[in-house]
């Protein structure tokens, strides 16, 4: 049996094996998967624009008028009268756009700090600020998640040095939101940028779905705000507004802009008009704030512990990776897929189901769903009630594990910058006018990225 043979048996044992499920037809509440109808509940296309006929119209017609792909890079000649029309939404001076939203950060992040600079990174963002963050071979300080008293800490131990701040403004795996009012005032404070990564919130939050940056009333007040067209847009790629001077830069230092293939005309003229139907009325996005409230209170009906908001995210966390993957599993056969989620993605033991309501989603259909969810929680010995967030105590010990479990604590620790995190216990009032000492920074942030050593030492991926 070859190496990766017996990894691949191994992370099936685990209930980390992973494949990819076949969904016919487009994307909408009910899908074609795996040939067999079921309600969808795991899609970020929050507002239903990826089928909507206007949405589907423009793309068509773009299609036809400049073709199906940009042809080269932004640079070279793949800028197209199409490319520049999202700024006003974001009420910047300018916009530039990316294949996608990781390109969007791997750019973005990679040219606003380098060598000798720190970037401050929310401990559970998403894996494209992660990989920014490595790439960029800035040195990468974590601070706890929401927690603004260590990443003030964090920015005081490192005067001096020319700061970046990056977080995500919801975060995907939780729904919840980043304390940006208090970001933004540490940004100024301390002199440091700060780049908002809105994914998940465009279309969702804020007065006419604008974002949680909106939302909080910040707008104008972000260097940089980075947006996808993937998700509430129903289209596919991303972008990165900021003044006009930023975005110039950008043009100009942006890795992944400049050495990548423009956004399809298609893809993105289907974005302008689900950007449209957006401004014309907000109407899609009380329906999405509205059946989120409906899949809650359905959810807390059978008896998961579920808070009764207008969030559309909304983990349900299992803990352990196989009954994770067992209730997903039972689920479907059920009628309702909602997809497992595991580590790497989220921290070990807490495995989860992230469901996500949409806004062509009936009232019914999410009853229906939690009806399921909990039904096959039930068929499988899980209690509803139980499926919250495992205490620290309860985190599995790396000397009780496997080596390929332990292998895989590692992974999730290095998935969040290659080191151990920088979230050790500290004491705000003896450390917080502590100065930076050389031989402090181990512990707490992560050395420099330094490529001869990254790129030659082989590890499991």
């Amino acid at each position: 049996m070859s190496e990766i043979a017996e990894r691949l048996e191994e992370m099936e044992r685990l209930g980390l094996s992973r494949r990819l499920r076949l969904v016919s037809g487009p994307q909408g509440p009910t899908v074609l998967l795996d040939g067999k109808p079921v309600l969808l509940l795991c899609s970020n296309n929050y507002l239903g624009m990826a089928n909507h006929p206007r949405v589907r119209e423009a793309a068509a017609d773009a299609a036809m008028r400049w073709g199906v792909g940009a042809g080269a890079s932004r640079l070279v000649s793949g800028t197209m009268t199409i490319h520049g029309r999202l700024a006003m939404f974001e009420s910047s001076e300018g916009c530039v756009l990316f294949g996608s939203g990781y390109l969007a950060n791997l750019g973005v992040i990679g040219a606003l700090a380098g060598r000798g600079d720190v970037v401050f990174s929310d401990e559970l963002n998403h894996a494209s600020i992660i990989d920014g963050c490595r790439l960029s071979r800035a040195e990468v300080v974590v601070y706890r998640h929401r927690d603004v008293e260590h990443l003030d800490w964090s920015l005081r131990r490192h005067q001096g040095e020319r700061r970046l701040i990056v977080t995500d403004s919801v975060f995907s795996m939780d729904g919840d939101v980043a304390p940006l009012a208090e970001i933004v005032e540490l940004a100024d404070i301390h002199g440091a940028r700060l780049v908002v990564d809105e994914a998940h919130a465009t279309g969702n939050l804020g007065p006419g779905g604008r974002g949680a940056v909106a939302a909080a009333g910040l707008e104008g007040e972000i260097d940089v705000i980075v947006g996808t067209l993937g998700k509430a847009f129903g289209s596919y790629g991303a972008y990165a507004c900021a003044s006009a001077e930023i975005i110039r830069y950008l043009v100009n230092a942006a890795r992944s802009l400049i050495f990548s293939t423009a956004p399809s005309p298609p893809a993105v003229a289907a974005a302008l008009a689900g950007l449209e139907l957006l401004q014309e009325g907000s109407h899609c996005v009380q329906r999405l704030r509205s059946n989120a409230r409906v899949l809650r209170r359905a959810l807390a009906a059978e008896g998961f512990p579920v808070a009764d908001t207008e969030m559309h995210i909304v983990p349900l966390i299992v803990g352990d990776e196989r009954a994770t993957v067992r209730l997903c599993q039972e689920a479907i056969g059920r009628g309702a897929f909602a997809q497992a989620i595991r580590p790497p993605t989220v921290p070990m033991g807490t495995s989860r189901l992230r469901l996500t309501a949409m806004a062509s989603h009936t009232a019914a259909e999410l009853q229906l769903a939690a009806s399921v969810f909990g039904a096959a929680a039930r068929k499988l010995g899980l209690e509803p009630a139980a499926m919250t967030p495992p205490s620290p105590e309860r985190q599995p010990a790396i000397a009780q594990l496997t080596e390929f479990e332990a292998a895989e604590v590692t992974v999730f620790a290095r998935e969040r910058y290659d080191e151990a995190p920088s979230t050790a216990p500290f004491d705000l009032e003896r450390d917080r006018d502590a100065p930076l000492m050389a031989a402090d920074t181990g512990s707490q942030s992560r050395a420099p990225f330094d490529f001869e050593r990254e790129t030659s030492g082989a590890r499991a991926a």
